[in-house]
């Protein structure tokens, strides 16, 4: 049969199918009136009939006419993109149902309904159709290659991943700031015979060798023999940047390959499971970037459910063995052949995942699976991830014991755990912080203890003692705190019970030598003019501390204003931004990332060359980490304290507590730019205060409106933040707005720092020297302050 459908003839499906070469014509067929007062054939016309012709096999009859079908093909084929794109998506779908339906009819006549007028119409018409059966067979044909290439494909695939062999599982390289830093040696074959001598394991070296690590530091060449030969607990504090974490790392990979050859002689079964185990690839937990591949998650997802089902006690994939609701007791079985083995604990979620990914560089070529446990993601994410069994996890205090609260069965047997490590230890056990920690390490310590588990504890500031005041002394069961008696504390709290190794690499004054410690001394309104100038006569990778979100927040906008472009982190923020500003701020060289303490610890961003306290750090704990996110690998790095009248306290216990013994220098600032940045400074401050002010009572007073609609109560207007002006005022307002906008572009538009010619001829050297319109210094900070202090040594020495 074929319909008139908006214009268009559809041929027969009959003849679409089974190629038809037609020998007679098309006889008309008398129809009974009648039958066109039902609505079903209101668009039927007439009805004919074909009695003479021929059933011939489609590959046949598009052989015949390949050549007169080329041109045809070009002229139908844009006619029916047209219609597509008229027709929409789900009557083509109806359309291609009705049409296999068609086609598994098995009728041997081919009727037709169509809209003749002549005989000559007729033909045109089965040819066109014949043309379309032709085109449509081949079509067919060559998708069934394509199909039959694809499945081949897919099989030599899965083959080549059988041969391959089981340790060496990585995944896709996940975009993150801590590449940069793994990848940073040219040197992709290094020398590793320094580390021979540290009993590190040799899939560790392959992996230490690719990522062009040649030498231990100091505090991983003290830490791995005892950890790996004597199996002793270790208590490190190294400065910030000396790689506290590899010598934490290697250790616990040494360990889980340890367990696993202790418990290698299993059955068949289990070792053809855990080589499913390692072809699936290593645990890969993704930062924001998954949110903008939506199709990724879908296939992630859908990879660690295959997983999960790996973990139900299938023997081999080739069997196809049906399971049934034997599966739970199988499931608990094999989380008991594969626990815990390893946990970290962080204090904060970007350091946990920095942690991770530099564990699963160096184990990349053991097979090791590792998970990362952090809030502000999802949770059932991350239960999949914990179904696959992961050797080693990495996780923040409170989503960890939350998980194990709902008793997942990874974590319900934590007996087995032959590692635990407490990164930035002194942070975690502070008295107020980390209440999960804490009944985390009663667990531990009393109903799922181990006397085999090893307990590795790091911190730059471990041993860093505050100088106890003298009025606290003075009470009766006060006890002055020293640096054993700290470490006695924090072994106590932790729960290490036999006599651990103590590495001690600290200085005295705790900052690393290479980095460069500097102040302004200025009003509190003044702050906002140094750190505006800094940034634009010291353009760079700058991280700016503050010690409020409010205070973030109201720079954030500020600096935007100003066109500095920065980006903020805090713990208001959604996890995904946080993890995607922290990568913003990695890739690009000239950059401002506004931070509360946050990302204080821990964090090995790299290439920083600035630091700048906006506001005095509390404690001299913060001070060290945050200077410590410069100056980092032995690569210099500056620190800039912009202290105001309140900040005067903190800064004197700082200095008091590190024990400096001269003075931090002074950072020159130029005056004359002073008048110009201060102008354009307050225009933005005013422009900041109205716009802030606008939107915190237009918020106010649409969720008040929302909450009396919804009451059906009628508001005073007493009761709205923002009182209701007249359309003139308003309109004034928003004049008032755009002409201070209009006024601080031009300011910006104009060269701030400026080269002036100190001769009448300009040209008096040879050329003409033009004036700097780029804002910056050639000359860096660090090497300005540096000048400025030889210059001060070279005086003293002379008098």
């Amino acid at each position: 049969m074929k319909f008139r459908q908006r214009g268009r003839f559809t041929s027969s499906a009959k003849l679409r199918r089974k190629g038809i070469e037609v020998l007679g014509k098309w006889k008309t067929v008398e129809i009974d009136p009648n039958l066109f007062v039902d609505e079903q054939f209101k668009d039927v016309v007439c009805l004919e009939e074909l009695t003479e012709y021929k059933l011939v096999s489609s590959d046949k009859v598009g052989k015949g006419n390949k050549q007169k079908r080329k041109s045809e093909d070009l002229s139908e084929e844009g006619s029916e993109e047209e219609e597509k794109a008229v027709i929409p998506p789900r009557k083509k779908k109806k359309r291609k149902d009705l049409r296999t339906r068609a086609d598994k009819s098995d009728d041997t006549t081919a009727t037709e309904i169509d809209v003749p007028v002549d005989e000559k119409r007729y033909e045109e018409i089965t040819k066109e159709a014949n043309h379309e059966d032709q085109r449509i067979a081949e079509s067919t044909t060559s998708t069934k290659n394509s199909a039959k290439k694809k499945n081949e494909k897919v099989v030599k695939k899965t083959s080549q991943v059988q041969d391959a062999s089981p340790p060496a599982t990585t995944s896709k390289k996940v975009k993150n700031w801590t590449t940069e830093v793994l990848s940073s040696s040219t040197d992709h074959k290094a020398d590793v015979s320094a580390w021979k001598d540290l009993f590190v394991p040799q899939p560790v070296l392959k992996a230490l060798s690719s990522l062009g690590f040649s030498a231990p530091t100091p505090i991983q060449a003290l830490t791995l023999p005892s950890a790996i030969r004597d199996n002793m607990d270790i208590l490190g504090a190294a400065e910030t940047g000396s790689g506290k974490t590899l010598a934490f790392a290697i250790p616990m990979i040494h360990s889980v390959l340890e367990w696993q050859k202790s418990n290698s002689s299993v059955s068949i079964n289990d070792s053809v499971s855990k080589k499913l185990y390692q072809h699936c690839g290593e645990t890969r937990w993704k930062n924001d970037d998954e949110a903008e591949n939506p199709n990724h998650h879908q296939a992630e997802d859908n990879r660690d459910e295959d997983d999960v089902s790996f973990g139900t006690g299938c023997m081999k994939v080739e069997e196809n063995v049906e399971f049934d609701s034997s599966d739970k007791e199988l499931t608990v079985g094999h989380h008991k052949k594969q626990p815990l083995l390893g946990l970290v604990l962080t204090p904060t979620r970007e350091l946990a995942v920095q942690v991770k990914h530099h564990i699963d560089a160096v184990a990349k070529f053991t097979g090791i699976k590792t998970a990362i446990l952090v809030g502000g993601m999802a949770a059932q994410k991350q239960e999949r991830v914990l179904n696959r069994k992961p050797q080693i996890v990495v996780a923040t205090p409170g989503r960890l014991w939350e998980l194990i609260k709902e008793r997942h069965p990874h974590l319900s047997n934590l007996r087995q755990l032959r590692c635990l490590v407490i990164d930035e230890a002194d942070r975690m056990v502070e008295r107020g912080h980390f209440l999960e920690l804490s009944q985390l390490l009663e667990v531990l310590n009393d109903s799922q203890y181990n006397p085999k588990r090893q307990t590795f504890v790091f911190s730059a500031t471990l041993t860093l003692v505050h100088q106890t005041p003298a009025r606290i002394l003075q009470k009766k069961n006060a006890k002055k705190i020293d640096k054993k008696t700290k470490l006695e504390m924090l072994m106590e709290k932790v729960g290490i019970k036999s006599k651990p190794k103590v590495v001690d690499l600290t200085r005295k004054e705790a900052t690393v030598e290479t980095l460069m410690e500097t102040r302004i001394h200025c009003d509190t309104n003044e702050k906002d003019f140094y750190l505006y100038y800094f940034l634009l006569q010291y353009p760079g990778r700058t991280m700016v501390f503050a010690n409020s979100i409010d205070c973030i927040k109201r720079l954030t906008s500020l600096l935007t204003i100003l066109n500095c472009d920065p980006l903020p982190l805090h713990a208001n923020m959604h996890q995904k931004q946080r993890l995607k500003n922290l990568e913003r701020f990695a890739e690009r060289e000239r950059c401002v990332l506004l931070t509360t303490d946050v990302a204080a610890r821990g964090l090995d961003i790299p290439n920083v060359q600035h630091v700048i306290h906006y506001q005095v750090p509390r404690t001299s704990e913060l001070y060290v980490h945050r200077s410590g996110r410069t100056a980092r690998a032995a690569s210099e790095g500056l620190s800039l304290l912009l202290i105001g009248p309140d900040d005067l306290i903190n800064f004197r216990k700082i200095y008091k507590t590190l024990e400096k013994s001269e003075e931090l220098p002074h950072f020159p600032v130029e005056r004359k730019y002073m008048i110009a940045i201060k102008e354009r400074v307050n225009l933005a401050r005013q422009i900041e205060k109205t716009e802030y002010f606008n939107g915190r009572a237009k918020q106010h007073d649409s969720w008040l409106q929302q909450a009396a609609e919804a009451l059906e109560v009628d508001l005073d207007d007493d009761l709205f933040m923002g009182k209701k002006n007249s359309e003139q005022e308003e309109s004034q307002k928003q004049k008032m707005l755009k002409g201070m906008k209009k006024q601080l572009k031009f300011l910006l538009s104009q060269p701030l720092f400026k080269v002036l010619m100190k001769t009448k001829y300009p040209t008096q050297s040879g050329k003409l020297l033009l004036p700097q319109t780029s804002a910056g210094s050639s000359e860096s900070a660090l090497s300005i302050i540096s000048k400025k202090q030889a210059k001060k040594k070279k005086l003293v020495k002379s008098n």
